[in-house]
């Protein structure tokens, strides 16, 4: 059974709350490549919208590519060199582009960040992380305190690190209860982390600011890399879409860059 590509990005649209993130993202959010006419059956699902993702969707004979991370960021000056190179094959073989940036790292129960929360079995969650009106992270507490060993190996057994290891700036108590969590890029939340009076902010990437910050205010920081830290948004949606009732068939590309 088939859809309408407008149907799709509509369902998809209203479950992210796209609409709401339109002011507050650099990311073009919702469909940003694709013809309104496009008939979907098969689905993909991937972190990155780059060539290596292109081609993988090309090769399964998708539909329409869902990532996180897409193409336009505050828009196009020119399509050529790279914009061009990436842009021709969707265009060329009628393979559509939704992306979903900060609504997928807001949403509390589909969001990268609640996917991590879910890795680490926290309770007593709540939205953490504003930006304006709206949340792009999560909090939570632990069923039992982790060490910071412990913490950094639950994330480095249950994340697609790609072989790297967690960096951990290990400034905080030794037992960590309350855990925030920004996915990506997500330092820039360390002041509110110990506002919220949590033990550690987990996200994926750092600042070179960030150690000293993390000393000076006691608190730990696992850096897990942004990749790893943000293909839970994605499979989520996955499962969402192979929910539906279209009987719509999905694949999800795993391309890790241990970053």
């Amino acid at each position: 059974m088939t859809v309408r590509l407008t149907e799709l990005v509509d369902r998809l649209d209203e479950e992210l709350r796209t609409d709401d993130y339109a002011d507050l993202d650099a990311s073009a959010n919702g469909l940003q490549v694709g013809p309104d006419d496009l008939e979907v059956d098969r689905v993909a699902f991937a972190v990155d919208g780059v060539e290596a993702t292109f081609e993988r969707a090309i090769e399964a004979d998708a539909d329409v590519l869902v990532v996180h991370h897409g193409l336009s960021w505050g828009g196009f000056d020119r399509v050529t060199g790279r914009t061009y190179d990436r842009l021709a094959p969707l265009i060329e073989n009628d393979v559509a582009l939704y992306v979903s940036h900060l609504p997928l790292d807001g949403h509390q129960d589909l969001g990268n960040a609640a996917g991590v929360a879910d890795v680490l079995g926290l309770e007593n969650r709540a939205p953490f992380g504003e930006l304006g009106p709206e949340y792009v992270g999560q909090r939570g507490t632990a069923v039992e305190a982790y060490s910071p060993g412990k913490l950094q190996d639950r994330l480095e057994s249950e994340l697609e690190t790609g072989g790297e290891s967690v960096q951990v700036l290990d400034f905080g108590p030794e037992r960590i209860e309350d855990v925030a969590i920004v996915t990506g890029s997500g330092t820039d939340w360390l002041d509110d982390a110990v506002d919220a009076g949590v033990d550690a902010l987990v996200t994926g990437e750092g600042k070179g600011k960030v150690y000293h910050e993390a000393r000076e205010a006691g608190i730990h920081v696992f850096l897990a890399g942004h990749y790893a830290t943000e293909t839970f948004g994605v499979r989520a949606l996955q499962d969402l879409v192979e929910g539906w009732d279209a009987d719509l068939e999905t694949t999800y590309f795993e391309v890790p860059t241990g970053l």
